[in-house]
């Protein structure tokens, strides 16, 4: 089943291009591809049936956004934060998606509120069902559904970039039972949202930042390189 981030591939990708970037994307948000790991070209080539120049052209797309990095002589590898990187990440996220909560207090509408209440459910059933990788999808989509209610869709962008190298984030130095950001903070989130009372909203907002940053152990994995054909031998037609 298609798992929906709130991106799409790169223009300049071509259709089976843009397949196998998200799903290495999907595959690297819900922490499948975990920060670190190889993503040797011959094998990706091998399990996606393409050329060696298009799956570079692929992992060179993400690097852009910082998903992977690509090491001269050694090859291309998911991403791994460090701690100031880490760090800065849920910073920015805390102070712009602070700073756009009055903009999204003015066109808020029930309507809003029902389509984020939805998601705490469906967040809340992945994780009693220990279904992680949904409870890491959709931990992202309140956050990014949250702020597109602003309207500012360069804001919304940016906010949903921040989420996919959270992601990583959280799989480098999170507890390994650790599923994306906790249910009841976005509920309380909800509650104070219903209020438009953008003080108390404001600083839940930055607390919930802080519970996540001070819940990480930041403990260095080693490199592995994954089961490509486990991951992604059946995704092809």
């Amino acid at each position: 089943m298609k798992r929906d981030f709130g991106v799409t591939a790169p223009a300049e990708l071509h259709d089976k291009e843009a397949v196998i970037w998200q799903s290495l994307m999907t595959a690297m948000v819900e922490h499948q591809l975990p920060p670190g790991s190889k993503l040797p070209e011959e094998a990706l080539a091998d399990v996606f049936g393409i050329s060696r120049t298009g799956i570079r052209k692929v992992l060179t797309r993400l690097a852009t956004v910082q998903m992977i990095t690509m090491l001269p002589g050694r090859g291309a590898f998911v991403a791994m934060p460090d701690v100031d990187e880490s760090k800065a990440i849920f910073q920015t996220r805390s102070v712009l998606e602070c700073a756009n909560l009055p903009h999204v207090l003015e066109h808020l509408q029930a309507p809003h509120l029902a389509a984020l209440r939805k998601i705490i459910q469906q967040e809340e059933k992945a994780h009693r069902d220990g279904d992680g990788p949904a409870a890491i999808r959709l931990s992202a989509a309140f956050h990014i559904q949250l702020q597109a209610i602003s309207g500012n869709a360069v804001l919304t962008e940016m906010v949903t970039s921040l989420t996919h190298r959270s992601s990583l984030v959280i799989a480098a130095w999170g507890a390994p039972w650790q599923r994306g950001c906790r249910c009841d903070d976005h509920e309380h989130l909800i509650d104070l949202l219903r209020k438009k009372d953008i003080e108390p909203l404001t600083l839940a907002m930055k607390h919930h930042f802080d519970h996540i940053v001070s819940s990480l152990h930041f403990e260095r994995s080693g490199e592995t390189t994954p089961d490509f054909a486990r991951l992604f031998g059946t995704r092809q037609e």
